[in-house]
Formats: structure tokens, sequence, C-alpha cells
């Protein structure tokens, strides 16, 4: 029975030695995937709308003929641009061959009062605009619930971005990537320098340094206490 109690621990240290690894392995593979879209987004090729919604890459740019919808805008709230509060303005974009996808048009400011929403300027015209067709970021921990859009008019404010209950409301099929709009085009706002949403490869490589080091601690001490096991079963 003491035998057993003695093991006990060392059980515990190789299964905490494993579980660091393969966190630490985890972390590796994320780098190699944080590298590859990063490549993506500095090499975004230039694609008609048709081709880029066929491709599985992250990133590529556009130019689109359409025209927006003016009688509603997502706003996306909790946006800070230069230290003050604002929030991103969604807008969705016919484009001629019919596609309707969401465009993000960059920064507005808000007031602290959320019943006073920023005005968005309608453009009612067809128009050539140009940007980033990306993947929409993956979802993180999200605190509160999910916001329930019942109906789209005017400008609503949403915590978060959720195509798929825009597109209910909206009664559309919604392309589920976004158009971030180039900084050139005059029908944005600010905020429009872009950057992809991703942690950077060398921060997973510091985390995956930290659990393997933490795995080697593990084994030391695995080892450390086999050894004065041994020491005491003779």
């Amino acid at each position: 029975m003491k035998i057993q109690v003695r093991i006990l621990p060392l059980i515990s240290l190789l299964a905490l030695a494993t579980l660091f690894a393969t966190l630490g392995n985890w972390q590796l593979n994320r780098k190699t995937e944080k590298q590859e879209s990063l490549s993506q987004f500095e090499q975004a090729p230039e694609l008609s709308l048709e081709q880029a919604l066929k491709t599985d890459l992250d990133f590529s740019r556009v130019r689109i003929l359409g025209h927006y919808e003016t009688d509603w805008h997502i706003l996306l709230d909790n946006k800070i641009w230069q230290g003050q509060p604002g929030v991103h303005v969604f807008s969705l974009f016919y484009s001629k061959q019919g596609i309707p996808l969401l465009v993000d048009r960059g920064w507005l400011a808000i007031s602290p009062d959320r019943r006073q929403l920023p005005s968005v300027p309608a453009i009612a015209e067809e128009i050539v605009i140009s940007g980033l067709l990306s993947k929409l970021p993956k979802g993180g921990v999200k605190l509160g619930e999910p916001d329930i859009i019942a109906d789209l008019h005017g400008n609503v404010l949403v915590t978060y971005l959720d195509i798929d209950s825009v597109a209910h409301a909206a009664g559309l099929d919604i392309v589920p990537k976004v158009l971030k709009l180039d900084a050139s085009d005059s029908s944005g706002f600010q905020d429009r320098e872009w950057v992809p949403a991703v942690i950077l490869p060398a921060q997973h490589q510091a985390y995956a340094v930290q659990w393997f080091a933490l795995s080697l601690v593990a084994i030391i001490l695995l080892f450390t206490m086999a050894v004065r096991f041994k020491g005491n079963t003779k």
C-alpha cells in the first residue's frame, strides 16, 4: 500500500510532462499556421470575387462593381482608435453579379451614450470598391450572450460580428467572409491600415519554449523522485 502511495506522484509527474510536451507541440503547430497566414496576407493574390470565394486562402485582393445597402449598417462596438472609443462600420455590398457581402468600411467615433449612434453617410450610386477579402477570425473567449438581431433597420450596434445572424435577419445568403476596404477607397472611414488579426509566430514560439521547459522540469522531478524511491525500497 505504501509503495502505491509513493508511485502516485511519479505517475502524476509523468502525466504532467506528457501534457506540457503536447501543449508545446500544439504551439509549434500554431506557429506554422500563423506563418502561413502571414505569408498569405503579405502575398495576397488579386482575384475576381468569384475566384476568391472558391479558394481556401485566408486573404485575397478583389475589386468589385456594385452598390451599398443604404437602409442599414452593422456597427461593431468596442473599437479603439488613437485612444478614442468607436465602432467599425460593416455595410452590405451587392456585387453586380448579385453576390452580397459585408464590407468593413473602418472606424467612426461613438458617444458614451450608446443610444446616440454615429451617422453613416449613404452611398446610393453604383461604384467600384477594392480591398482585402478575408476569412473571419476564429472566435476567442466571448463575454456575455451573443447579439440577437431581430430587425435590420438604420444602424444596428453589436458586440460581436456574426454573419449568420446578420444573414438570417436580412434573409440573404451573405458571403462568409469580410472585405476590408482599402485605405484609399473614398467610401470608407478611419483606421483602415489592415494587419492580420493573429498572434505573431514568435509569440507561439515563446509559448512553446515555456511548455517544453515545464515538461523538462517535470521530467527532472520524475527521475529525482524515481531514484529516491528506488533507494528507499532497497
